[in-house]
């Protein structure tokens, strides 16, 4: 996609931020550039780091979530305060790799899965009818062996099986099932250096010398085909070809969202967590590119994007020690939210709150319909309390609608009720006695 068509998809659950969404956008499409240049320039073209700068609620973490969706990107969001330096007790910064790793292997593994089914289907059919093929009188299938040439039994009754399964006539019917069992224990390696993060354990380590243990159950036929589907789907995949595209993806396409990057900052203060600059020293390295060891192999972080955010209210960017300022590029100011941005965002998105809210009722056989003048109520009062006690952005929407639906939500279902009828007048009766009281204001909204 070209930047514009990035912005274009970004509008349809972001409302406003347009510099943030440009930023991004030429971020993603940069990665396909890269691709495009000369090997030997290839390498040493590294991605624009940015940071996102505004209130919580403006939509900073849902732009980068939407961004990695685009591009079918493994992603993940980490908090910046919950790494300490190494030294102190707490998560190492070089967890963020390991666990993108992990990701990308389960979507990968997703994908992979998704396309042998078919062929796995097939396969838990034949299975199903070895299964059930020793003992069909037991089962009333309906098929009369006095009929049967010997010589063609065993075909024909197969034939008959199979028909019979894809049909879902035997849906019901029930069959003993050998699987694995999921209770062998476990015993991990518990360690101060991140091995236990990397997934390291006794079971891994010993492999073929610790055998499988294995239970009979029984199951209807048709969880059973499930169960044998996903078994014959694993056996179709080929591990390694989805370690080597997943690395490859988290190495040429990973993004990282470092959330709450601020407070790993020193305030005027200087603050008093001794471990704060030793974080930031530690996220260097990998931010700049360099060699983490996962349980699939080695990988580099030199070409991840990240995309780091805070609020900055008692930091600034500039109080990050200058290497960190230095590998984010650029910065990006989100602004605050007004009025108008809250209408929209009521009613725009695809993921709107009066579309969640009306689809949720709907459930209930009920309509619900919401006036302009309620809607431009609903933006009206989330404005004027996010500016009259902490601003928390579009996440106020959620708790003005919350208590405005409250009542409706409980009494449902109710056979008397078609039809609910928002309008500005429900609204203000609903919200005025919480706003006009700003105690009880602050506490509840």
């Amino acid at each position: 996609m070209t930047p514009n068509e990035i912005v274009k998809k970004l509008d349809k659950y972001i409302i406003g931020q347009d510099d943030a969404k440009k930023s991004v956008a030429i971020a993603l499409r940069n990665r396909w550039r890269r691709q495009q240049v000369p090997e030997e320039l290839r390498e040493e073209i590294m991605p624009n780091n940015i940071i996102l700068i505004g209130p919580t609620g403006v939509g900073k973490t849902e732009l980068a979530r939407r961004l990695a969706k685009l591009d079918n990107a493994p992603f993940i969001k980490v908090e910046a305060s919950k790494f300490t330096e190494v030294g102190y007790v707490g998560r190492d910064v070089e967890s963020i790799i390991r666990d993108l790793v992990d990701l990308a292997v389960s979507m990968v593994k997703s994908e992979y899965t998704e396309k042998v089914q078919d062929k796995a289907y097939e396969m838990a059919l034949d299975r199903m009818v070895e299964i059930l093929l020793p003992a069909p009188d037991a089962l009333d299938l309906n098929i009369d062996l006095a009929d049967i040439d010997p010589v063609k039994e065993d075909l024909e009754m197969q034939d008959k099986l199979y028909n019979q399964l894809i049909n879902g006539e035997l849906d019901d019917k029930i069959v003993e099932l050998e699987t694995q069992s999921d209770t062998s224990p476990l015993m991990q390696i518990i360690s101060p250096i991140g091995i236990e993060e990397m997934g390291l354990n006794i079971q891994d380590l010993l492999g073929p010398m610790m055998p499988q243990k294995t239970q009979k159950r029984k199951v209807k036929v048709y969880e059973a085909l499930v169960h044998l589907q996903q078994e014959e789907a694993s056996k179709l995949i080929d591990m390694e070809e989805v370690i080597r595209d997943a690395i490859f993806r988290v190495e040429e396409t990973g993004i990282v969202f470092l959330d709450e990057i601020d407070k790993i900052a020193e305030d005027e203060e200087g603050g008093p967590d001794v471990s704060r600059e030793g974080v930031q020293r530690d996220l260097l390295p990998v931010i700049e590119g360099t060699n983490v060891i996962t349980k699939y192999g080695m990988v580099k972080s030199d070409h991840i994007l990240f995309i780091a955010s805070g609020a900055f209210h008692v930091s600034k960017p500039s109080d990050l020690i200058p290497e960190l300022q230095g590998r984010f590029p650029i910065r990006v100011e989100l602004n605050s939210l007004t009025a108008e941005d809250f209408e929209r965002i009521l009613t725009e998105p695809n993921n709107a709150l009066i579309k969640q809210y009306t689809a949720l009722i709907a459930t209930e056989n009920v309509k619900i319909k919401f006036t302009r003048g309620a809607i431009k109520e609903i933006a009206r009062i989330a404005y004027e309390v996010n500016m009259d006690a902490e601003n928390i952005g579009a996440r106020r929407l959620h708790t003005i609608m919350s208590l405005l639906l409250e009542d409706c939500l409980f009494d449902l279902p109710n056979t008397e009720i078609e039809l609910i009828n928002v309008d500005k007048k429900m609204v203000q009766g609903k919200l005025e006695k919480v706003i006009l009281n700003e105690d009880l204001s602050q506490y509840i909204l």
